[in-house]
């Protein structure tokens, strides 16, 4: 290298680069439309034996629904045989109650209807991780959880262009109580976004208070009428549904909002080790949970949620990224558009501690076969470290690069004049190069991808910019985008509400961490 290279000034052209890198040319959407067919693994035939398998374990084995008296008297009035709290459903019968009344597909909205989200059919939304107690970045280790984290969280989320959901509990704010955290939790994302946003699931009153600050948003008749949350119910697999993710369900159902009825499975400790013996039993308990809200209130938006991993047979412990899940995931995406009704599974998840080579794999395998699925609903798309117990800054940023990619991707092949270059090919001709044609200048900025974190310079630039690896431009990036941080707009009245109904309703109980 020349000494005029090493010595070459460092100023402006390296922060343009920054610059360019951090805010890249791409269209801002509420939900991604799919262009590519989903990927199949499994014939008619073999889907018919899964569905078959399914319905046996409802009729024979049957389904566990706890502490709710409520739930067992209308599985009776429907037909079902009642033993104790286990309950046994006639053949097909979870089937026509969800093919009967559930929508195919259905809007969420925003609270700025420009936000607003369309989930099912061939759509998807992407949404952050999910109920992290501790953080993780650079800067701090790994640590609990405060709201000042949830804050940033959700305002880096709505800040993504990728992602098109708040989600919900994307961390777990400790600092504050149990009982309590969830009003703090709601106001962060009806005040620091104006995205889509979760409601809690924790214990039915909560659910009423995320159903109650909706109302002073959206309004009464608006939302009993319209979904505006979309909200996570968890199996207690297997084949149990538990009192409080009952009790949460049926509030969001009686006043029309959406829930994602999730079975929640590691293969070979809560679902058997084989990948149709898993899809099967998860198969069962969605129906089970999706029909149950159709009892509730027909035509109440329900979402087929299916989160599948495997275990280490050696500790244990959960595995992320490798290829029997995947098969799973398949196989339930198939499953619900057959059934007629979005599908929600699982985004950027991995084990490993910090973002590194691992969790790249073990992420990139789960976002880009859940695409291919023909997921509708991608929650812990960015931000999963550690089987979910913590959420990352820098992982975060990393992942939502991924996700950009993957919406690319997902846009398939274009077939206009302009994608077939056809005048490009022309004006080039043999032997020469497509830098300085008309057509290459009018799609320089949309042409190709371009990432926010990854360097793509020679290794002399990359070391004269600083010889930063990916996590640590990541960093600089979250730092970055939380100090351009501007709050959308909400109405002042709004605003005072929605402060005066948290406040009353934290007076009215002392703090507890149940």
């Amino acid at each position: 290298m020349s000494e005029a290279r090493r010595t070459r000034p460092r100023g402006g052209g390296r922060e343009s680069r920054r610059a360019a890198r951090a805010h890249p040319v791409r269209p801002i959407v509420p939900y991604l439309t799919r262009k590519l067919p989903a990927y199949e693994v499994l014939s008619k035939e073999g889907l018919e034996t899964i569905e078959q398998n399914a319905e046996t374990i409802l009729e024979e084995t049957g389904i566990e629904f706890r502490d709710d008296a409520e739930a067992l008297e209308l599985w009776k009035n429907a037909g079902a045989a009642i033993d104790g709290e286990r309950v046994r459903f006639p053949r097909g019968l979870c089937r026509s109650l969800i093919q009967r009344s559930a929508p195919t597909e259905f809007v969420q909205h925003a609270r700025n209807p420009a936000r607003s989200a369309r989930i099912g059919g061939s759509h998807t939304v992407f949404a952050p991780a999910y109920g992290s107690p501790f953080v993780r970045n650079l800067d701090d280790g790994r640590r609990y959880a405060t709201l000042e984290d949830f804050d940033n969280l959700v305002k880096l989320t709505y800040m993504t262009p990728a992602l098109h959901h708040s989600g919900g509990t994307v961390c777990e704010p400790v600092d504050l109580p149990v009982n309590k955290r969830h009003l703090d939790m709601l106001y962060s994302h009806i005040r620091h976004s104006d995205k889509p946003f979760m409601g809690s699931v924790t214990a039915p009153e909560r659910a009423e208070d995320s159903v109650a600050l909706a109302k002073l948003v959206f309004g009464d008749d608006f939302v009993e009428n319209n979904a505006v949350m979309t909200s996570l119910i968890n199996a207690n697999s297997p084949m149990t549904w538990d009192g409080t993710m009952l009790g949460s369900l049926k509030v969001y159902a009686r006043h029309g909002q959406a829930t994602i009825i999730a079975p929640f499975v590691l293969a070979g400790a809560m679902a058997p080790v084989t990948v149709a013996g898993a899809s099967a039993q998860i198969l069962a308990e969605a129906l089970s949970g999706m029909a149950f809200a159709q009892l509730v209130r027909p035509g109440a938006p329900v979402i087929f949620g299916a989160f599948a991993s495997s275990i280490s047979m050696q500790s244990g412990a959960p595995t992320f990224g490798t290829p029997e899940p995947q098969l799973v995931l398949y196989a339930t995406a198939a499953l619900a558009r057959r059934l007629g009704v979005p599908f929600r599974s699982g985004g950027g998840l991995c084990a490993s501690k910090i973002p590194d080579a691992q969790a790249a794999y073990e992420s990139a395998n789960t976002l880009q076969h859940s695409l291919l699925a023909g997921v509708n609903f991608m929650l812990h798309a960015a931000g999963w470290l550690e089987g979910g117990l913590a959420i990352g800054y820098e992982k975060f940023i990393l992942d939502a690069d991924q996700i950009g990619m993957l919406q690319v991707l997902a846009d398939g092949v274009d077939m206009s004049d302009n994608g077939q270059a056809m005048d490009a090919i022309r004006e080039v001709g043999p032997g020469a190069h497509f830098l300085g044609c008309a057509h290459t200048q009018a799609n320089f900025e949309t042409a190709f991808y371009r990432s926010s974190v990854a360097d793509n310079n020679s290794f002399e630039q990359w070391e004269a910019d600083g010889g930063q690896d990916a996590a640590q431009r990541a960093n600089a990036i979250w730092k970055r985008m939380l100090a351009e941080y501007e709050a959308p707009e909400i109405d002042p009245g709004v605003d005072e509400a929605l402060r005066d109904y948290i406040a009353r309703r934290k007076a009215e109980r002392p703090d507890a961490d149940y």
